[in-house]
């Protein structure tokens, strides 16, 4: 799921494990017996189900470009996506049924299987908002962030630049989004069935669905929404409160003193986010905030007018600025490419494990398996996907990306573009079950691969847009192929048809390739995106862009003393990492992770605290009432997400329409 990605990706940990040991259990006890059979896969897929997934979709799609476009930190929103499909699709029977409008199929029963399709389509819509790379990639490649890295800076050629635009952008993400769904289709047997792979989030959001559908579930569910919607409601007047008080320049609460520092206004959606996360990634992003603005940067400020000159504006990549981008590279680096070997070397041993025909140790117990698995792998092979259409459709749809893509980038050549389709099986494959095994999905390291390997081919005339493109091409196309047989792990678990979940994922990364451009142009046009002094930082965009550069010159493009810094902080991430996996499971907690460390080093440290408080809520909340906690957190953090960032939409029409808040706020010293 970038950085912003595999932080994510380790949001959600302590949940996605507990799901997992209650699906073992649930295993034992014949989950499956005495629930009514499953629909066939037409009846899955339903007009009010793919209406819901739309409204489901657009919603988290505004909220995740929120926050690619400031902190690039995205939590893990499956479970609040699987809970308003719940929401919506019961509270549309019941509210039909009460009407006296019970006859017909738009008063059909609710199944967990149409949960299920409905949860994947929205998923699969709101993913193109960060996978798409409209937070990294793709808004590298436009003028402000040209300008960013330096005009001057070697290697970003003259003119190396494409501003965003709503018809290429759909048209890029319609060339490569599909592709992925395509790449691994007559494998999803093997990687589901045969190997056996756990699949941890997919599981988690088959344990969560399955849960809803039972009559203990619902009763719970009902507790969930009550506290979803009040949380909702509460953040959405909180931020319209605050817009009021925004009505001129540096205005409202963004310049509230916290601690004595000039930190940004409490937004509830990091609050939300830090309940989500562990309290080991809040508490990274916390240290990494003091390792850099606390200690780091007034260091090396100290040394202006000696390693970097005194008279250019701090913006300027050869500033204070360049080792504020070029360290955080390096500590994304070195975290992603631990990782990468790491979970490459447990896919191969894994896989040579099993060509020996060895016993393999897995999460789940082997021996109370029978029933319910029988029953779930019938379904599963049921409705059987034909393999041609696979092949044929990845035949053709890769024969247009090789005509289109270089066409929108001229830097692009046609057979970049067939490279990077000749890898994707391949790396798909690695991705897929080293994220079956991990539930980590590496996409992002294989499209920074892709990306310096592209930047160098392209030379410094074409190598950063070509770096650019590539890592996003390569990147989705590895990431879709990965997301698809989680959902079909998902599927596997909730007796769901692949046929109706592959339909659903057609159909919501359509949604997304319209839809998350449509949004982020919205943003763009209504907020000052990619401004380092701004609200909207947009830090992971510099990022790309800068690794592009490096791509292209080398270790030249670095300031003076940058790349003994760069070194050390890539040697710290690689060492914290192998420390932390050799040491006992007891105490890993306490070792902060690299890639969450990295974030406030061009982010900023006031939303660490934001991430923090949520943090402190949760600790709080379990002591006091662990099993009400356990029930209602991800609920009302991600009521508290939802409604702070749902309310970036109507402030953005705002914007654009030039209405004003009507009032300033400002704090001064008393002096």
């Amino acid at each position: 799921m970038d950085a912003q990605t595999a932080v994510a990706a380790r949001c959600a940990a302590p949940e996605i494990e507990k799901c997992a040991d209650d699906v073992e259990s649930s295993d034992a006890a014949s989950e499956e017996e005495g629930r009514a059979p499953a629909p066939p896969w037409r009846d899955q897929v339903t007009v009010r189900g793919l209406v819901a997934a739309l409204l489901i979709g657009f919603v988290y799609t505004v909220i995740i470009m929120k926050l690619a476009l400031t902190t690039g930190i995205i939590p893990t929103l499956n479970v609040s996506a699987a809970l308003l499909a719940f929401l919506a699709l019961r509270g549309w029977t019941r509210g039909l049924g009460r009407l006296g409008l019970g006859g017909g199929a738009a008063a059909r029963p609710f199944t967990r299987q149409e949960n299920t399709v409905v949860q994947t389509c929205a998923v699969a819509c709101y993913t193109m908002g960060f996978g798409g790379g409209f937070g990294s990639s793709l808004l590298a490649l436009n003028r402000k962030t040209y300008e960013l890295a330096g005009v001057t800076t070697p290697g970003n050629t003259p003119g190396s630049y494409k501003e965003p635009g709503i018809g290429w952008m759909t048209g890029f993400l319609l060339a490569i989004s599909f592709v992925g769904l395509l790449n691994l289709l007559p494998l999803r047997k093997a990687l589901v069935i045969d190997y056996k792979l756990t699949y941890p989030s997919g599981t988690a959001t088959a344990v969560l669905i399955n849960g809803f559908h039972t009559s203990k579930g619902e009763k719970n569910a009902k507790k969930q929404v009550r506290g979803f919607l009040r949380c909702f409601a509460f953040s959405l007047l909180w931020s319209f409160f605050q817009w009021f008080y925004t009505g001129g320049e540096g205005c409202g609460f963004l310049q509230f003193p916290t601690f004595g520092l000039k930190a940004w206004k409490q937004t509830l959606t990091y609050v939300g986010a830090g309940m989500i996360c562990s309290h080991l990634v809040n508490l990274s992003t916390l240290f990494g905030a003091i390792l850099s603005w606390g200690i780091l940067w007034p260091l090396i400020s100290k040394q202006k007018g000696n390693w970097y000159p005194a008279n250019i504006p701090e913006s300027s990549m050869t500033s204070l600025f360049g080792y504020k981008s070029f360290l955080c590279i390096a500590l994304i680096m070195g975290d992603g490419l631990y990782h990468f070997i790491k979970v490459t070397a447990i896919t191969i041993k894994n896989l040579h494990e099993r060509s020996n025909h060895k016993k393999i140790k897995t999460a789940g117990n082997e021996d109370t398996i029978a029933i319910d698995d029988i029953q779930r792998n019938e379904a599963f092979n049921r409705d059987h996907i034909p393999n041609w259409l696979a092949y044929t459709g990845y035949a053709l749809l890769s024969i247009i990306a090789i005509v289109i893509i270089p066409i929108m980038f001229r830097q692009v050549k046609w057979y970049y573009v067939i490279v990077a389709y000749v890898l994707a099986p391949v790396l798909g494959f690695s991705n897929a079950y080293g994220t079956g095994l991990t539930d980590m999905n590496m996409s992002y390291n294989y499209g920074k691969i892709a990306l310096f390997i592209f930047a160098a081919w392209g030379g410094k005339d074409n190598g950063v847009i070509a770096g650019l493109v590539g890592c996003e091409i390569v990147k989705q196309l590895v990431q879709v192929s990965a997301d698809l047989m989680h959902d079909f792990k998902t599927a596997h678990l909730t007796l769901t048809s692949p046929r109706s979940m592959f339909v659903g994922q057609v159909i919501g990364t359509a949604m997304g390739c319209i839809i998350s451009p449509l949004t982020f142009m919205l943003f763009y046009k209504a907020f000052d995106i990619g401004n380092p002094d701004g609200y909207w930082k947009a830090p992971y965009a510099l990022i790309f862009r800068n690794m592009a550069i490096l791509g292209v010159e080398g270790f030249s493009a670095l300031p003076k003393h940058c790349l003994e810094l760069s070194a050390g902080f890539f040697t710290f991430a690689v060492l914290i990492n192998i420390t932390k996996d050799l040491m006992p499971r007891r105490y890993r907690k306490y070792v902060p992770l690299p890639m969450a460390m990295a974030v406030p080093f061009l982010v900023g440290a006031n939303f660490a605290i934001d991430m923090c408080v949520g943090s402190l809520i949760v600790f709080a909340w379990y002591k006091i009432n662990s099993k009400k906690a356990t029930l209602l957190v991800p609920a009302v953090a991600s009521g508290f997400i939802c409604g702070d960032g749902i309310w970036m939409f109507p402030s953005s029409l705002l914007s654009l329409a030039k209405v004003k808040p009507p009032i300033c706020m400002k704090f001064t010293p008393g002096s």
